[in-house]
């Protein structure tokens, strides 16, 4: 399987992912740009090192500069690309410590992704026959942490001495502990950080906040410490899910429905995307407070995409990315965490009471099939309940029909169908889940 995917590059280091291939991909990606600089950046994994020396030689060989920025969560490295021709992260996100990769920007933290550009540096890659760049680039350091601290701060409109809310952040060992605590100092928030020590082996948990087992510590901890809320934070810090101060996972549309109310405070009238898995409470809530709700695909680079054309002023994606325009059309947990906390200051309400509302309806949440044909299942599905309902494709299949609708979509990254569905109440969720199901795993 070829490690240009989808959205990034990644793979196993060293047998998928080594420095002769890092060197490669660095010329390759300035004879795809055309790029005089590069702002490079690395999380904090073990081969972080090794990749960003063979990385940059590449890119300085084919005749541009380097902007070193250091250890970084992926969050910075967007703030650091801002106003530049091109940027790198050196990361593998989520993935266990013997992955490595590069996420691609072109300027101003425009994603470059399959469909934009991977596939093309793959090709160049494989040919490995770089035009001569009649100048060797120079590798020049450059320190963006405190400001990109002092940005992120700015959000926040939470706190009193009288009130202090009281909040657990799990960084997960990740990226994020390079910047969370130094973001949260200074303002009126009780901060209990949690793995908060940088370890590219991730000793405590896998730094994957999607998968239940990897909140446990946090739910304990907020339990614990009677904290008003908590945060998990992905391995290069463009992820974030929401605990609540019973302990229980807050669903990621949920929360971006809650950043939502939030935002709208500050830009009325906006424009928000929302995913076309999220539960219908958000679009319908940013509608009632004078926003505009926009149904956008899954992937972050065809919503930066959507956003950048609807300037929209947030996106929310169920797997945990929220973007922000303030933040260059990209993600951010930070703001993201501290959009919330102003919500609970304002309004006196408890994270639970902020959720109950957008969870009026009965979700399901991502349900995985692992299947060879996958458009035959989708064609099945149509054929069955395309004749009652409002079908659209604007990424796999969706149908809506009289009072509950159904999403399945095909992975982008692995051989699966993802199934999301929505009805008013948790029986008749499941009934049609069952259907759903049936239909699925009836066909060969």
């Amino acid at each position: 399987m070829s490690i240009f995917k989808a959205y990034d590059i990644r793979g196993t280091v060293p047998d998928q992912l080594n420095e002769e291939l890092a060197y490669k991909i660095g010329r390759a990606f300035v004879v795809f740009l055309g790029c005089e600089k590069v702002v490079v950046g690395r999380d904090v994994r073990s081969s972080g090192e090794s990749m960003f020396e063979a990385l940059t030689k590449g890119i300085t060989d084919q005749g541009a500069d380097v902007e070193n920025i250091g250890l970084c969560d992926t969050p910075m490295l967007y703030f650091a690309a801002k106003g530049n021709p091109a940027a790198i992260n050196i990361t593998a996100s989520h993935n266990a410590p013997v992955y490595n990769g590069f996420k691609l920007c072109r300027e101003d933290a425009i994603p470059i992704s399959g469909a934009t550009g991977i596939k093309d540096i793959e090709q160049l890659v494989i040919e490995n026959n770089f035009p001569d760049a009649g100048r060797k680039g120079v590798v020049i350091e450059r320190d963006v942490k405190a400001g990109f601290v002092e940005f992120t701060k700015s959000f926040a409109k939470f706190g009193s001495p009288e009130r202090r809310l009281k909040v657990v952040v799990d960084c997960a060992n990740g990226a994020g502990t390079l910047t969370f605590p130094a973001i949260f100092e200074g303002l009126d928030v009780e901060f209990i950080p949690l793995f908060m020590e940088p370890d590219g082996t991730f000793p405590n948990h896998e730094a994957n906040p999607l998968l239940e087992e990897n909140l446990v510590d946090l739910k304990k901890k907020v339990l614990e410490t009677g904290a008003d809320l908590g945060a998990a934070i992905d391995g290069d810090a463009d992820r974030c899910m929401f605990i609540d101060e019973n302990g229980e996972t807050v669903r990621a549309d949920v929360a971006g429905g809650i950043i939502a109310q939030d935002l709208l405070k500050t830009y009325p009238g906006a424009t928000f995307l929302y995913d076309l898995r999220s539960t219908s409470a958000v679009a319908e809530d940013i509608a009632k407070n004078g926003g505009k709700p926009i149904m956008c695909r899954v992937g972050h680079a065809f919503i930066k995409q959507q956003m950048r054309e609807n300037d929209a002023v947030f996106a929310a994606e169920l797997s945990g990315h929220f973007y922000f325009k303030e933040h260059n059309f990209t993600e951010s947990s930070a703001i993201a965490l501290i959009s919330i906390l102003n919500l609970m200051y304002e309004t006196g309400k408890k994270m639970s009471e902020l959720s109950a509302p957008v969870m009026r309806y009965a979700h399901s949440g991502e349900i995985n099939f692992e299947v060879d044909d996958k458009q035959k299942k989708m064609d099945a599905l149509e054929e069955v309940y395309g004749a009652n309902g409002e079908v659209f494709h604007l990424d796999g299949l969706s149908v809506k029909l009289d009072d509950w609708w159904f999403n399945v979509r095909p992975s982008n990254t692995e051989p699966l169908l993802r199934l999301n569905l929505e009805a008013p109440d948790d029986q008749k969720m499941q009934g049609h889940k069952e259907e759903l199901v049936k239909i699925l795993k009836s066909l060969s």
